[in-house]
């Protein structure tokens, strides 16, 4: 017999061996049988969606069979290869793999079906239901137990535990002990462990609420926030460094970790969470938390080379730019409504009814921003001020610069003149000014030919000839940066310099010195020419590339005038990033230290006034000192308030260079296109900002204007996802909340609600408690509180063997997981019992590697750390996050790669991990200060061991341990039984 072979996340489904004309004449599917083929097996067999190239939504598609034939044989129902795989094996398995087994009844309705004939009309159509996550919310009722299963229930969450336990023959293990559930609770709330003397008194107190007081006091600790907010830091993929080739340090990210665990402290409500973090600068203005809120878009990773050196009009600048754009929508619609957008980057979205133009409309809401340190006040009355009078600033300067344009139009030639000449005598106080030079292309090898040529319009007599290095610190180069070991001057009156070529200057045949910043200037012999060309012969080091720039050429007739000044200037290269690298720098008369005379520049003023006077109404003239007397009293204001504080965040850039953001153009959006294939050089159509147009009941128009701005895109999106129409959203975080708790999801994909994620095991709980959620405050302390304190969770963790043939991966939850305490709660718990935590909540990130090449691309040596450093005692949610080089010890212990969303840490258990804790020079050095703690709290030997004990397991030693340890502290010292004591695997273990 042939059988249809199963793929992911589908269903053996059923292949009809009757002739087309047998359905023609067949009467219709039975009601029953459609409609567990609609909800069983439609949504992945269907005409759109063709998985084993099968469609069940008619009976000739059934007929044509799947990819090995058929898997039913009418009415010989114990032949049909369906009626085997729906059937529940010995140990409970059976079709569909990823959701509810079909019940007996249904199973029985099959048979009979098949048993008949399997009768299905070919006019008859099934219809694909909308997937789970895609419908909306409906409010349930609370399943209906038996006494028996009644007696167990201690919050509504059991009712729909003990109801799936009956249905798959389970039983709930008996309720743990109180020194195990105070253990729990300690890790899972605040990450730290009780202390003997917690465990001690809840274990004796008579109090038959001692437990929910105990979780009261828990939620209420501002140490729940510091663990809670692990979790979501992991999610939205934070770090404290940049990623990708120059990992540079981002010092100013810490305070959007910190609004994370104050806001969970807070219990602030899941909507306003959600809304602070895409557009709290627009939703709640004015407030610390609707600007730190904002560093969630720019949590991940961020190209610097892509952003910082190359401009954006450059296909590589508009890559980076895409991709930092990609990365805001997927964090977005990942960490909030658990689907993967990401996959219609290039195409529509393969398994779910997400198109291209979905995407590429989300990306169109963050079509503006970019990752900056963006400057705020936390007091909202200074940011009040410093807010009013930045656009009160930006009213004036626009009024200068309206009124500057309207004078330099009436001034004509002779003002532009005179204003080129002041440019040209004043300079920076630190003689460097923005106008960096002339810059060619990037070239990979040395031995390549760029030049860079004047027009001076006319041909000239040429006295003399001065040319002048750059000065960029880019790589610590400085002076002389980009100035060639060898080249030459020639001048023409050919513009190609194919004829009648002189060359005035030819240092071409070995390296000469750098000048550095020192002008060189040499005389010609009354040679007359039109243009002017320097030519690099061999181009100087920048860092692993090679490159010709030039600050200034200078041209001087018999007069002795400059005549290059201002005059037209091309090249065979040139990097035009303006103000610091343009072509026209060569002949601004600007360069670094550049001399000037105080009476030169007094007499070019002069000279600008009475321009001025004969030119421009005395009206405006008056017009623009009186903008400038207000803008000059703004500023003053300004620089009296005290120093801005700055977040990491995603928001307008105002930067200049390559990294020019959107703030020149006052923080318009850029134009979004569809990408055909995702490829930024085949852009499709202009797509408007928009969310996802899939989800029952929800509208994806998020009612902008045309000419929405940036902030307003933001601010739409953010009240879509918090809309209590979308369903996404309230399973997502409910679902969250189940697996940090629970140890696996009710959707064991929690980032991916689609197709291709894992259906959940009690879809009926799933939308219980994301109603209740969503409707009861939107608290997650309340939520929490709800799960910590049913039956379903305090359960013990020991296995039962019987259920393990039915369900040995607990989905269930037939049992307590048995969790590993993750990386941070390792560390805290280690300097917890070692008397060294500093439990100093919030501020900047602790160091606990040396940077090495801090200037380009940082090198982040743990090794070199001192761990008797107390600033890195402070709990781990405290520490710098890097993303090229992580820490090893805590990675080793399946720490969250903060390059990644991760929504569910990995669990292996390695060899590496027990070397760790054996050998780490943490660990070494917090064993020694463990056993100088115990040593000052007991007096004899076998008292210090069993305190050890006590401190690390939250119980007293049994004799035999005890006797064993304290022989070994005698032999081996104290420092390393309390080293042996803290690689015990109770002291890694919650349970």
């Amino acid at each position: 017999m042939l059988r249809l072979k199963c793929f992911p996340l589908g269903l053996w489904l059923i292949c009809l061996v009757c002739s087309a004309e047998t359905f023609a004449e067949s009467p219709r599917l039975p009601s029953k049988v459609a409609a567990i083929f609609e909800n069983k097996c439609v949504s992945c067999h269907n005409d759109d969606n063709l998985k084993g190239s099968l469609s069940l939504q008619h009976a000739r598609g059934a007929l044509e069979g799947g990819e090995s034939g058929p898997v039913i044989l009418p009415r010989e129902p114990d032949s049909s290869y369906l009626l085997e795989l729906i059937t529940p094996d010995e140990k409970g398995a059976a079709m569909p793999k990823s959701g509810d087994p079909l019940s007996p009844a249904e199973v029985q309705a099959i048979r009979d079906w098949i048993q008949a004939g399997a009768p299905w009309h070919e006019q008859q159509t099934l219809t694909p239901p909308r997937w789970w996550s895609l419908r909306p919310l409906v409010a349930l009722s609370l399943p209906k137990l038996n006494p028996s299963q009644a007696a167990w229930v201690r919050t509504p969450i059991d009712h729909f535990i003990a109801q799936k336990h009956a249905q798959l023959g389970l039983a709930p293990s008996p309720e743990a002990d109180r020194r195990t559930l105070i253990r729990r609770l300690y890790f899972d709330l605040i990450g730290l462990p009780p202390t003997p003397e917690e465990i001690d008194a809840f274990v004796a107190d008579p109090d038959p609420d001692a437990y929910p007081h105990l979780v009261d006091s828990l939620l209420a600790s501002p140490h729940y926030g510091e663990r809670w907010a692990r979790h979501w830091l992991d999610l939205v993929h934070f770090g404290e460094t940049h990623g990708y080739d120059k990992d540079k340090p981002r010092p100013n990210a810490w305070p959007y970790r910190d609004y994370v665990i104050r806001s969970l402290n807070e219990d602030k409500p899941y909507s306003r969470f959600i809304e602070e973090q895409i557009a709290g600068d627009i939703l709640f203005p004015g407030t610390a938390d609707g600007i730190e809120g904002l560093g969630f878009l720019a949590a991940g990773p961020w190209d610097f080379i892509g952003h910082v050196e190359v401009p954006e009009s450059k296909t590589d600048g508009k890559l980076a730019r895409h991709l930092d754009r990609d990365d805001m929508v997927q964090n977005t619609m990942m960490t909030f409504n658990s689907v993967t957008v990401g996959c219609a980057q290039c195409h529509d979205h393969k398994f779910d009814p997400i198109t291209q133009e979905d995407y590429y409309s989300l990306q169109a809401v963050f079509a503006a921003i970019d990752r900056t340190d963006k400057a705020y006040y936390r007091d909202p009355r200074l940011h009040r001020e410093w807010e009013e009078l930045t656009s009160q600033k930006e009213t004036l300067a626009k009024d200068q610069a309206e009124l500057e344009s309207a004078i330099r139009q009436l001034g004509g030639i002779e003002l532009a003149q005179i204003d080129r000449q002041i440019a040209a005598h004043e300079k920076p106080s630190d003689g460097h000014p923005p106008q960096y030079g002339y810059h060619s292309e990037i070239a990979s090898s040395p031995d390549q030919s760029q030049w860079v040529q004047v027009d001076l319009e006319e041909s000239i007599a040429i006295a003399e000839l001065e040319y002048i290095a750059c000065f960029d610190d880019f790589n610590r180069i400085g002076a002389g940066f980009g100035f060639p070991p060898r080249f030459k001057i020639e001048v023409s009156d050919d513009p190609q310099f194919d004829r009648d070529v002189t060359v005035l200057l030819d240092h071409t045949a070995a390296n000469v010195p750098n000048p550095l910043l020192r002008p060189q200037l040499f005389k010609t012999s009354k040679t007359s020419a039109r243009y002017v060309r320097f030519t690099a012969t061999r181009l100087a080091a920048r860092l692993n590339d090679y490159i010709f720039a030039l600050a200034e050429l200078r041209v001087f007739d018999q007069a002795g005038d400059n005549v290059a000044l201002g005059k037209p200037v091309s090249a065979s290269t040139s990097i035009e990033s303006p103000v610091r690298w343009a072509s026209k720098n060569l002949v601004d008369g600007i360069y670094p230290n550049a001399p000037t005379s105080d009476a030169v520049v007094q007499a070019l003023h002069e000279q600008r006034n009475q321009v001025l006077e004969k030119s421009v109404p005395a009206e405006t003239r008056q017009r623009l000192e009186m903008v400038a007397d207000q803008l000059a009293r703004v500023d003053h204001q300004l620089e009296s308030l005290p120093t801005q504080d700055y977040v990491y965040a995603g928001s307008v850039h105002h930067g200049s260079g390559a990294f020019r953001g959107t703030g020149h153009s006052g923080g318009k959006p850029r134009e979004i296109r569809l990408l055909y294939r995702g490829n930024v050089s085949t852009p499709g159509p202009v797509v408007s900002p928009r969310s996802l147009d899939c989800i029952e009941g929800l509208s994806a128009e998020l009612n902008l204007e045309d000419d929405s701005s940036e902030g307003q895109r933001r601010a739409a999106l953010a009240r879509w996802l918090t809309d209590p129409q979308n369903p996404l959203t309230w399973r997502s975080i409910a679902n969250r909340i189940w697996q940090y708790h629970m140890g696996q999801a009710i959707v064991a994909t929690p980032n991916d609600f689609g197709r291709m994620g894992q259906l959940p095991t009690h879809p009926e709980l799933l939308d219980w408690l994301a109603i209740e959620f969503r409707d009861g405050g939107q608290s997650l302390k309340k939520m929490h509180r709800l799960i910590v304190l049913s039956a379903t969770y305090r359960q013990s963790s020991h296995d039962i063997t019987r259920h393990d043939q039915v369900d040995n991966n607990n989905r269930y939850y037939w049992r307590a997981p048995r969790r590993h305490l993750d990386s941070e709660e390792l560390r805290d718990s280690i300097l917890s019992v070692a008397g060294k935590l500093d439990r100093t909540m919030g501020g900047p990130s602790f160091q606990n590697f040396v940077i090495e090449k801090p200037q380009h691309s940082p090198h982040y040596q743990y090794h070199l750390h001192d761990p008797e450093d107390p600033k890195s005692h402070r709990r781990s949610i405290y520490r710098f996050l890097v993303r090229s080089q992580t820490d090893p010890f805590m990675t080793v212990f399946n720490c969250a790669d903060p390059s990644m969303q991760v929504a569910q840490r990995n669990h292996a258990i390695t060899p590496l991990q027990a070397l760790s804790m054996m050998n780490n020079k943490l660990t070494l050095v917090m064993a020694q200060h463990f056993a100088d703690r115990v040593e000052a709290e007991r007096d004899s030997l076998d008292q210090q061991v069993a305190r050890a004990m006590e401190l690390a397991l939250g119980r007293s030693p049994r004799s035999q341990e005890l006797d064993a340890l304290t022989t070994y502290a005698q032999e081996h010292g104290l420092a390393n039984a309390c080293r042996l004591i803290l690689n015990l695997n109770e002291f890694v273990l919650v349970d």
